[in-house]
């Protein structure tokens, strides 16, 4: 059984409203994005009213695009349907102190419609559902998400000021492991895994990466659920903490022609004696082959849920880190999956998300992807030993017309998360694809104003 004890409980958060140590409580819910939206609750009205009762949020918050914009093609919402509301039911086992903000507690929330139904398009109820999936065989999934990220001196408002160009990373060259480089930036870095590890989080590490102005802080691993509401936490967290500061730092995939923001994802089974159901006694036990070779076979099929932007695309270019092949291989950085440790430890490490990636739907597609692998008793191709860029596999999808295409027509993905959630999802890359296609870029302007 997971372990769901949540680092604060609903008796302390009585006691410390009580003792006036908090006075605030957030209630809120990942959106399509990976997005964390809800309210703001007076503690005292939130422990008598809404605790056991939850609240109301408008359902258009899962059928807009980034910019909160109203968009056609969503069957859940709509003007036609006259953008109601949802359910928002506090999930209590993710109840927490968060230390950036003074007096405050937040929790996450399940949403639901007025009957009772969950919204099944919600991206923690399409975890939860493939996580029940996986129970009925007796496992369970443990997760740990590595999120890079980039850290500049400029504000959040003057980088939007300076339309995100021009802006001055944290570092000025490439600090991968440097100690001298992430002493740059300590301070920055010491409040975030601070922070965190108030708000209940277990930091292991942090370190310099590629990119100038580019870090990493890693948490330990912890049930799939866990992990994910964790992620989007500290993903809200280290924006809010960097404004605080006074700096600004971006998630985005691909922010410039140099290496791009990852978001390394590891996965293992574990059975119901908390033993790791991938290890066997000479290495991968039946189960882990048969879950890895589902992942090879739903690669491009769910790398929607794995790189679900325009920019995502961007990432995946020959010798950057980043995979362009459907191969894996023991411990080698060019595949797609990477296995990795041994005995309690192996597990298998998706590459092919970036920071933009939202943890919940991520997480969903590898457990659907290895069920479907335990079900159909599939078997995994010769590892690759060498070079997986130059070695011929078939390619990881190159754009997302291409990923939402593969997604729409999947027979895996409709079997696995059902038509609603495939049609929503796929309408959600439309949105961005239509968008981008209608828009003017600085590439086409520097290209074409004067010279064309």
């Amino acid at each position: 059984m997971a372990d769901r004890t949540p680092p604060l409980s609903v008796e302390e958060l009585h006691a410390l409203v009580a003792g006036g140590e908090i006075d605030t409580v957030v209630l809120a819910f990942p959106d399509m994005q990976g997005r964390l939206q809800g309210k703001r609750f007076a503690a005292r009205f939130f422990l008598d009213e809404v605790l056991h009762h939850g609240t109301e949020g408008c359902d258009y918050l899962l059928a807009v695009d980034p910019e909160m914009n109203t968009v056609d093609g969503y069957a859940m919402s709509s003007w036609e349907r006259g953008y109601g509301d949802f359910a928002m039911r506090p999930d209590p086992a993710t109840l927490r102190r968060v230390p950036w903000h003074p007096g405050t507690a937040l929790l996450l929330a399940d949403l639901a419609w007025n009957d009772g139904t969950p919204v099944a398009v919600a991206p923690r109820q399409i975890l939860r559902r493939q996580l029940e999936r996986l129970a009925a065989l007796g496992y369970t999934a443990q997760v740990g998400t590595e999120l890079e990220f980039i850290v500049f001196k400029d504000s959040y408002e003057a980088a939007w000021d300076a339309g995100y160009r021009g802006l001055t990373p944290a570092n000025q060259y490439n600090v991968d492991y440097s100690i001298l480089g992430t002493g740059r930036v300590e301070p920055l870095l010491r409040r975030l895994r601070n922070d965190m590890a108030g708000a209940g989080l277990t930091v292991e590490s942090a370190k310099g990466e590629c990119n100038p102005g580019q870090h990493e802080i890693a948490f330990r691993y912890a049930e799939a659920l866990r992990t994910c509401d964790q992620h989007a936490l500290y993903k809200t967290g280290a924006k809010e903490i960097a404004a605080q500061e006074g700096v600004s730092i971006t998630f985005m995939a691909k922010y410039n022609e140099r290496e791009g923001n990852s978001c390394h994802i590891h996965l293992s089974l574990a059975d119901a004696d908390g033993r790791n159901a991938m290890a066997g006694p000479d290495g991968m036990s039946d189960v882990m082959r048969h879950f890895l070779a589902g992942q090879l076979a739903a690669l491009r099929d769910f790398c929607l849920l794995y790189a679900p932007n325009i920019n995502s695309y961007k990432r995946f270019q020959p010798g950057s880190f980043a995979p362009t092949a459907v191969a894996w291989g023991h411990d080698n950085r060019t595949c797609a999956l990477r296995v990795v440790g041994h005995g309690r430890s192996l597990r298998f490490e998706n590459r092919l998300p970036g920071g933009d990636v939202n943890p919940h739907l991520a997480v969903a597609g590898l457990v659907a992807a290895g069920l479907y692998g335990i079900e159909h008793r599939l078997e995994p191709p010769e590892p690759c030993a060498g070079n997986a860029y130059t070695a011929g596999f078939e390619h990881v999808p190159t754009t997302l017309r291409e990923a939402a295409g593969l997604w729409e027509n999947s027979p895996i993905a409709k079997a696995a998360f059902g038509d609603e959630v495939v049609a929503h999802y796929r309408n959600m890359a439309q949105v961005e694809l239509d968008a981008f296609d209608a828009a003017v870029t600085d590439w086409e302007l520097r290209r074409s104003f004067e010279r064309l």
